[in-house]
Order: C-alpha cells, then sequence, then structure tokens
C-alpha cells in the first residue's frame, strides 16, 4: 500500500477576516474530498485571516495512481493570482517502509 500526502500554506490577498478565509478554504477542502477521494482538512493558521494550512492525504495500491492523483489535488490548489501559495510540502512513501 501507498501513502501519499500534501500539506499547503496559502496567503490570501483580499480577505479581511476570518468569516471571509472560511468561506475560501472550505470549497477548497470539500472540492478535494469530493473530486478526489481524499481526506483533506484545514490544519494551520486557524487564527490568521490572511494564511491557510490545509493538508491532504490518501492510501492507494500502487505508486502511479496515488501520484496522479497527487498531482491532480495539487494542480487544483495551485495559486490563482489571487491566491498565492507560500509553499506546498509532499510525501509519498510505501506502507512497509
Amino acid at each position: 500500500m501507498w501513502i501519499g500526502w500534501l500539506e499547503f500554506d496559502l496567503l490570501f490577498g483580499d480577505v479581511h477576516s476570518l468569516k471571509q478565509k472560511r468561506s475560501v478554504v472550505r470549497p477548497i477542502v470539500a472540492e478535494l474530498q469530493r473530486k478526489f477521494g481524499l481526506s483533506a482538512a484545514e490544519t494551520g493558521s486557524h487564527e490568521l485571516y490572511r494564511r491557510a494550512g490545509i493538508g491532504v492525504a490518501m492510501g492507494a495500491a500502487d505508486r502511479p495512481h496515488a501520484g496522479e492523483v497527487l498531482d491532480a489535488a495539487e494542480r487544483r490548489v495551485a495559486p490563482p493570482p489571487r491566491r498565492p501559495r507560500l509553499s506546498g510540502r509532499r510525501g509519498l512513501r510505501r506502507s512497509d517502509d
């Protein structure tokens, strides 16, 4: 079994409250869960309204499939002009590593 994960640190330019931030983050997390079947959640910077951490995890039977799904999820969270990504980390491990 292969276990893959992604972690993003996002910066929002035109967000001025935690309520606005949630209205941006929730649809991203929901789409990652619905479209790709991933476990996804806001994982950091909860108290900051202009930043968000989003984490994603998955399990797969083979490495190529895991890589394809993680690539597609990473493209989905790729920054449009109003959502620059500060950083992104990725991991892919075999369960017996």
